[in-house]
């Protein structure tokens, strides 16, 4: 009875399931861009730039100084090393960079290139040339708003001109090895990475590091993590500051964490306008059977079978348009979560001190599909009760002489 009524009137019908499957497609596709590019950005925050957890030298994040300093960093990243969680040290400093008639301000980094790569994946995002070598100290590489402001390439001079640790007039010629793919502000516009040696020799800075990137085993939460490091640097732990990626960026964190919560009010929105299309369809579909529903009644159909009736309709429009729907958004899917999206001139816009991503990815697994249809199937429901309501509390003598 209910597959007969709902093709009495087709074209309503039809309608209606079209209407939600366009909605559920949408919805599937939306979700799996979302949460794509949030895990795309948190990957970029973690990978290319924090890690989980970075340790400095009280003081240091808020007035950052070339003698505010972490003294020994060599028996905490051993320490690190035995509990599990990968480490790296990292040597900061700022100075003025030059090529020809050109020159900007610049932030040198200096690092241990075999531990950094255990940490960071900056090191995969090399847009020209090649990443440091440890055999070539005199080799740099530079961020890609810096290589444009300079006008380097690979294989092009930079002097740098700094102060170093002992008070003396610093400068040194390096060669390009690399210019990045953009990062990040800050390191698009400014980083010039170098060897560590390179680093102390151009500073004379010849112990300490000034920041510490620590990176969590799998399935460990952040805030654990940190609790672990904060433990490991043991006597120290007064004098160093232990931190979370979402401390130090709490703006992006807050913005990663809320994401879920503004997909479903999408879904919300979009799903409200389908209920109310249902609903006024199914309420046509009652006030066209008020004979037909009493006459039920009358032969002593229970008031609850007649409001299986109703659902069994509404549930048969909704399986079609979800077969719809499968059929659509399958290959969609598919394309997204494998091609993505080029972006094109998108690529590096600055978020939040992110950069985004050339090309745009959809992550659909069970967590993004479930939302979609989870929020699907309670706004039919609700739409659908008053409806089933109506037809179920019709009088039976007043429905049969209904015209």
């Amino acid at each position: 009875m209910a597959w007969r009524n709902v093709w009495r009137n087709q074209r309503r019908s039809l309608v209606t399931i079209a209407a939600i499957a366009l909605a559920l497609t949408v919805e599937l596709l939306y979700s799996g861009l979302v949460v794509g590019y949030v895990q795309g950005m948190e990957r970029d925050v973690v990978d290319l730039e924090l890690g989980d957890v970075q340790i400095h030298a009280e003081g240091y994040r808020e007035r950052p100084s070339l003698y505010t300093k972490i003294e020994a960093p060599e028996p905490l990243l051993a320490a690190l090393d035995e509990r599990g969680y990968p480490a790296s040290a990292r040597l900061l400093a700022g100075g003025l960079g030059a090529s020809g008639k050109l020159s900007a301000g610049v932030q040198l980094l200096g690092l241990n290139v075999e531990r950094d790569q255990k940490v960071s994946s900056i090191h995969a995002r090399v847009a020209a040339g090649a990443w440091l070598d440890p055999g070539d100290p005199s080799g740099v590489v530079v961020g890609s708003r810096l290589g444009k402001t300079l006008e380097l390439e690979p294989g092009d001079e930079l002097i740098v001109l700094t102060q170093g640790a002992d008070g003396s007039m610093a400068n040194e010629l390096y060669t390009v090895r690399g210019v990045l793919l953009s990062v990040a502000g800050g390191t698009d516009r400014a980083a010039v990475f170098m060897t560590e040696d390179a680093f102390r020799e151009l500073m004379v800075f010849p112990e300490g590091a000034h920041r510490v990137i620590v990176r969590r085993p799998a399935k460990v939460p952040v805030d654990q993590a940190a609790e672990a490091v904060q433990e490991v640097t043991g006597p120290l732990a007064a004098e160093l500051e232990v931190k979370t990626w979402k401390q130090l960026m709490p703006v992006v964190a807050t913005m990663l964490e809320s994401t879920q919560g503004m997909i479903f009010i999408i879904f919300f929105i979009i799903y409200i306008a389908v209920g109310l299309l249902l609903l006024n369809a199914m309420l046509m579909a009652v006030f066209e059977r008020i004979r037909e529903f009493g006459l039920l009644k009358a032969l002593g159909v229970e008031p609850r079978r007649v409001m299986l009736v109703i659902f069994a309709e509404s549930a048969i429009q909704t399986a079609i348009a979800i077969l719809i729907s499968a059929a659509l958004a399958t290959p969609s899917m598919w394309y997204l979560a494998t091609r993505g999206i080029d972006v094109g001139g998108l690529a590096g816009t600055d978020m939040m001190g992110v950069a985004m991503r050339p090309v745009w990815y959809g992550v659909y697994n069970l967590e993004t599909i479930k939302g979609p249809f989870i929020s699907l199937f309670v706004i039919i429901g609700l739409a659908i009760l008053y409806p089933a309501f109506k037809a179920a509390r019709l009088n039976p003598v007043q429905a049969m002489r209904h015209r």
